[in-house]
């Protein structure tokens, strides 16, 4: 009887650095925290690809949803403070877990929290990447989350999906693994039997007759498919293809099987920082441009000069992230500003070179 041949995607099977998402409700029981089996059974996969050579990134969600029944939590809670505790307790809880189960092949784990105020500003996103760089020279496997013990509504990236997306180009990897409860993406609701499974997307026109819902289990995750999506297309967009499945296929996902739906690349890399200043930071304030300082910026691509600004509105400081605005009201850049704003309204209208944001710190919206 002839042997009948797997056909593999080469996305994944010629992948040498992967990032692997997971969320909340693929980890952890009904009533919050971790499920032993759950965890165990992702840690054999992504060992098995540390065995043929890849290298793996895993961004972990779970740290809030582990944390709630040791505090006596029923449900996620809905205030900052206590959303906060849940994580402290539940992130050292988390980690633990990894580390137990990744020790089982000898795999070094390293915990990297992060913010949208780490990776963002010019100071400090190099850091980042220098740091998940040498953890995976040295063979570790870094587990990243959002710091959720200490992030602000003003300081979030919002849900693990987008932070995945922004660590797969951080650490310039060759393909972003999302998974959740869900199989793939569908052209409706998953529960309808008459909803299909989407087995590629090429481009956004694949997508015009999905329907697209929040997904997950209720009070536990964050994250919905509108979610994976938008990291999709963050990661699709800078080059790097994406597959979305569930946990319970991550083995057949990773390795290579048609499982789940492929997101194919549909842009180039960009430098990371302005990958960053576009997905991951929220402006500070704004600046108000006349119409030829904008034709400047976006047409010609040049830096913005102080003298074609005719408006300074919020509370920033140097190295700031700042929406640049047409006469119309329209949000046409963001920026890395070079002054407080105390300092700018005397600047404004002056001639000569005095560069308020650099080419280099500015992308286009």
């Amino acid at each position: 009887m002839p042997t009948m041949t797997i056909e593999r995607r080469p996305e994944v099977t010629g992948a040498h650095r992967i990032v692997v998402k997971v969320g909340s409700s693929s980890l952890t029981t009904a009533a919050g925290g971790i499920d032993p089996e759950r965890l165990s059974t992702l840690v054999d996969v992504l060992a098995g690809v540390r065995v043929r050579g890849a290298e793996v990134v895993l961004v972990s969600s779970g740290a809030i949803a582990a944390g709630l029944a040791p505090l006596g939590f029923k449900r996620r809670p809905r205030r900052l403070a206590a959303q906060q505790a849940a994580a402290a307790v539940g992130q050292g809880l988390l980690i633990h877990e990894y580390t137990r189960e990744l020790a089982r092949y000898d795999i070094t784990s390293a915990q990297v929290l992060l913010t949208v105020d780490d990776v963002s500003r010019r100071s400090h996103y190099r850091n980042a990447q220098q740091t998940l760089d040498r953890l995976l020279e040295l063979g570790v496997l870094p587990i990243a989350n959002e710091n959720d013990t200490v992030a602000t509504s003003e300081i979030r990236f919002g849900d693990n999906d987008r932070l995945a997306a922004l660590v797969a180009h951080l650490v310039h990897a060759d393909l972003l693994v999302l998974l959740s409860d869900v199989d793939g993406l569908y052209d409706g609701p998953p529960s309808d039997p008459s909803a299909r499974l989407i087995a590629e997307v090429r481009d956004e026109r694949d997508l015009a007759q999905v329907t697209i819902g929040s997904v997950g289990a209720a009070g536990v995750g964050t994250g919905g498919m509108t979610t994976k999506v938008e990291a999709a297309s963050i990661a699709t967009g800078a080059g790097i293809p994406v597959v979305l499945t569930s946990a319970a296929q991550a083995g057949e996902a990773l390795a290579g099987e048609q499982v789940g739906t492929l997101f194919h690349a549909t842009g180039k890399r960009r430098p990371t920082r302005l990958l960053w200043l576009r997905h991951a930071s929220d402006a500070k304030g704004s600046l108000v441009l006349d119409a030829g300082a904008v034709r400047a910026v976006v047409e010609r691509r040049a830096s913005l000069l102080a003298a074609g600004i005719t408006e300074v509105v919020g509370e920033f400081v140097a190295g700031d992230p700042v929406d640049i605005v047409g006469p119309d009201g329209v949000v046409v850049a963001r920026g890395l500003v070079n002054f407080d704003a105390a300092e700018l309204p005397r600047l404004l209208g002056a001639q000569g070179v005095r560069e308020v944001v650099h080419r280099d710190d500015l992308v286009l919206l």
